[in-house]
């Protein structure tokens, strides 16, 4: 399978290709995709989840127990439950937030989409992120999966990242550029 960015090359890589393979495999795919989503949010979303993920004090069956609860209680997927069980028998839970993104990336491009990155000062509305991926697709030449995300940090305007490509329309960058401008 041919990966953008040497993702196969890192670590996270390598578990998020043997994830793909073997969803692939039971044709589990969009499930394991959904859960991995699930589990991003929960760890951002929980600050004692992130922080279990990556205590190292905390033993391997103790980490996969927990773990096992939280897939319990996210109603995941078996096999997302037995890859994260693997995850904490190798003692590499805190690579859990890379290894997701990564499978995200695996996945898409599998799809023949890409991911974008979409940072706005407030929440974007259906019309507004529908016709941003439509302005995407036509420049990418392919389908374009919006994750959005919200920084009131930018002011105004939009961060767009796909892959190692970044479109900063921000208010903040330009106030910025214009500061530097004036400081001569």
């Amino acid at each position: 399978m041919e990966n953008s960015g040497g993702i196969t090359a890192s670590l996270q890589g390598r578990y998020a290709s043997a994830l793909y393979e073997l969803a692939s495999e039971s044709k589990a795919v969009t499930a394991v995709e959904g859960d991995l989503d699930k589990l991003g949010a929960a760890i951002l979303g929980n600050a004692d989840l992130a922080a279990l993920i990556r205590n190292p004090q905390i033993g391997r069956d103790a980490a996969a127990a927990a773990m096992a609860e939280v897939g319990k209680v996210l109603g995941l997927h078996q096999l997302t439950q037995n890859f994260i069980g693997v995850l904490a028998g190798n003692r590499r839970l805190a690579a859990l937030p890379d290894v997701v993104r990564a499978f995200s990336t695996i996945a898409t491009a599998a799809r023949g989409e890409v991911t974008a990155e979409v940072t706005s000062a407030h929440p974007l509305s259906d019309a507004q992120l529908k016709a941003l991926a439509a302005k995407l697709k036509a420049r990418e030449g392919k389908d374009v999966k919006i994750k959005a995300n919200v920084d009131p940090e930018v002011l105004g305007g939009l961060v767009v990242r796909i892959g190692s490509t970044q479109i900063d329309s921000s208010i903040r960058t330009r106030l910025n550029t214009l500061a530097n401008a004036m400081k001569g």
